[in-house]
């Protein structure tokens, strides 16, 4: 057990170890914390949290560093967040203002999170398996080309273009959109391909048929992509800016960035607290291959149910200001998806 003090001594250790990347000795701690003890009493105090594992001597200096089960304990201690200055929030509200689409406001999210962060951003996109269809248009590109767009009420929007089998006009792309529309609109994601499905299979191949066919088949594709799960990042670049930060090579947290695959899981893993937060720190992320990073997210409200938003970086993080500025942007990307689905 540590006693509060101890963990005032950890937060004190965190904090300086974060601004300064130097390691921290109790003589320090005594000259900028006013704890009202001798720094005798403080480096019993370090003794104790370096017993727990909760800190660590990098060499042979009389400073200590956080281990990743100290910035644990610290994480899971916070007494509050360090709010965004008015500045950020502005830029928040500036950059997520008025997107083109969901795409769009996907991009400007993760843009200006790793602004105001200086770490890797990441958002997980809203499930679209649970929404449903809303739209379908055909548009003619030319007489066998056709432009297909399907719209949920999930805010999700797709659009491919295909060839087509035969020649088609305008009586019958309106007889095509209104057979395509009677079977998915309103229909869920899932029971929308379903149908879909059955029309391919049993469809005769007339020639008045193939060009059905042909599009059933090519919104189920569409449909498919709907239900898998997608991640935006931005922020790369600033890995190698901080490698110095790492203990080891950084090459895996690049691979996961490039396959996305192992984010996606090790986010819908997360744990979150009561305020929609979570941190996965370090060691803890060592079943991902990613032993080296820490990721802090909070969920954001989607109206096909939550998803997440936040950040990557080496386990020297600023975590209050991380999660805060997670926490802002999730709550103005909920806001935004909440008026877009009012305005449906």
């Amino acid at each position: 057990m540590v006693s509060e003090r101890g963990l005032q001594v950890l937060r004190a250790i965190v904090k300086d170890y974060v601004e300064t990347h130097e390691p921290v000795g109790s003589r320090s701690i005594v000259d900028r914390y006013s704890f009202g003890v001798s720094a005798a009493t403080i480096r019993n105090d370090m003794a104790l949290l370096e017993d727990e594992e909760l800190i660590t001597a990098p060499h042979t200096s009389s400073g200590r560093v956080p281990t990743d089960k100290g910035y644990r304990v610290f994480v899971d201690h916070l007494a509050q967040l360090r709010p965004l200055s008015v500045a950020q929030r502005t830029a928040i509200e500036s950059f997520l203002t008025a997107p083109s689409d969901l795409d769009d406001l996907m991009i400007r999210t993760v843009r200006v999170l790793t602004q105001l962060t200086g770490q890797v951003a990441l958002a997980q996109y809203p499930s679209f398996a649970r929404a449903h269809i809303t739209h379908i248009e055909l548009v003619a590109l030319a007489p066998n080309r056709m432009l297909i767009v399907l719209v949920t009420d999930a805010g999700g929007v797709s659009q491919r273009m295909t060839p087509l089998p035969v020649d088609v006009d305008e009586t019958d792309i309106a007889l095509l959109r209104a057979r395509l529309s009677a079977l998915i609109t309103g229909q869920a994601v899932s029971d929308a391909a379903e149908r879909l499905q059955n029309l391919v299979s049993t469809t005769e191949h007339q020639p008045q048929d193939a060009a059905l066919s042909t599009l059933a088949a090519v919104v189920v594709e569409e449909l498919g992509a709907f239900r898998q799960e997608r991640l935006v990042m931005a922020g790369a670049a600033t890995l190698a800016r901080r490698e110095q930060d790492f203990r080891g090579s950084i090459h895996p947290l690049l691979e996961a960035i490039e396959e996305q695959v192992t984010l996606l899981r090790l986010m819908s893993e997360m744990v979150t607290d009561e305020h929609g937060l979570a941190a996965s720190i370090g060691t803890e992320n060592a079943p991902f291959g990613l032993g080296e990073a820490s990721i802090v997210a909070s969920n954001y409200a989607a109206p096909s149910g939550m998803a997440r938003v936040g950040v990557m970086g080496p386990t020297r993080m600023d975590y209050p200001s991380n999660l805060a500025a997670a926490r802002a942007v999730a709550r103005y990307l909920s806001r935004m998806l909440d008026e877009d689905e009012a305005a449906r």
